[in-house]
């Protein structure tokens, strides 16, 4: 019996043979790196948030670019030091997270992607990347590039469906909207009605899957335009 799409665009969901027989055939032109964090949302919105949005965009744009795009196991936690005061958050030291981002991208380049796209769902994942991109660049010296999800959705695309205005946010109407189109259970009501902020009151299901939409439409285009070598990162020469 053969593969589901669901299945298609998952690493994790290959034998090693349908994976070795896929990447041999030349099927396979790159691998999407979901990252992103496990930590608080406010009093409302479940701690898996972050990754679990980013692996669902990861997997929805390797859909639309079947059957040339994988998708690798999410890295649940990241670069949340500035949440340690709410209990439950789980974190990673910079050197840490980027100690497994590097190995996971020396793994999927070693199975032969040249290609590679890292999809961020968290903020504080951002800053640590940007500072070693380059010597990453120079390293792997492949088309690899770190984006944040909500890169590919432009304030003015976003500006229709946010009545607060305030974009991306950590855990107010964007994120909100999102987990109720998403995964609603994942949404408390009443904590969101209960708490101080009242901003993730504005959010509705239409309009987080109206920004999803736009967000897993333009992440598949670039992704296309890097397999297409039409956006290729610029290989840094520190001795210029």
């Amino acid at each position: 019996m053969g593969m589901t799409l669901d299945q298609r665009v998952q690493i994790p969901k290959h034998t090693r043979r349908e994976f070795r027989e896929r990447m041999q055939s030349g099927e396979l032109k790159a691998c999407i790196i979901p990252v992103a964090a496990t930590e608080q949302h406010l009093e409302h919105l479940a701690m898996e948030h972050d990754w679990a949005s980013c692996m669902h965009v990861s997997c929805e744009v390797a859909k639309r670019l079947d059957p040339h795009v994988v998708v690798a196991p999410v890295m649940s936690i990241g670069i949340s030091e500035h949440h340690m005061r709410h209990i439950g958050t789980i974190t990673a030291m910079p050197g840490s997270f980027l100690s497994m981002l590097h190995d996971g991208i020396r793994s999927m380049n070693h199975a032969g992607f040249d290609t590679i796209l890292v999809l961020n769902g968290h903020g504080g994942n951002m800053a640590p990347a940007d500072g070693i991109w380059g010597q990453f660049l120079q390293r792997f010296e492949i088309n690899l590039q770190f984006k944040s999800y909500w890169e590919f959705l432009s304030a003015d695309e976003a500006a229709p469906y946010l009545t607060t205005g305030r974009f991306p946010g950590h855990a107010q109407e964007f994120e909100t909207a999102t987990a109720l189109a998403l995964f609603p259970e994942n949404v408390r009501q009443d904590a969101m009605e209960d708490q101080d902020d009242k901003e993730p009151l504005a959010a509705t299901a239409e309009n987080g899957q109206a920004m999803l939409d736009i967000i897993i439409e333009n992440t598949a285009s670039h992704l296309k335009a890097m397999i297409d070598g039409d956006d290729v990162i610029r290989i840094p020469d520190f001795h210029e």
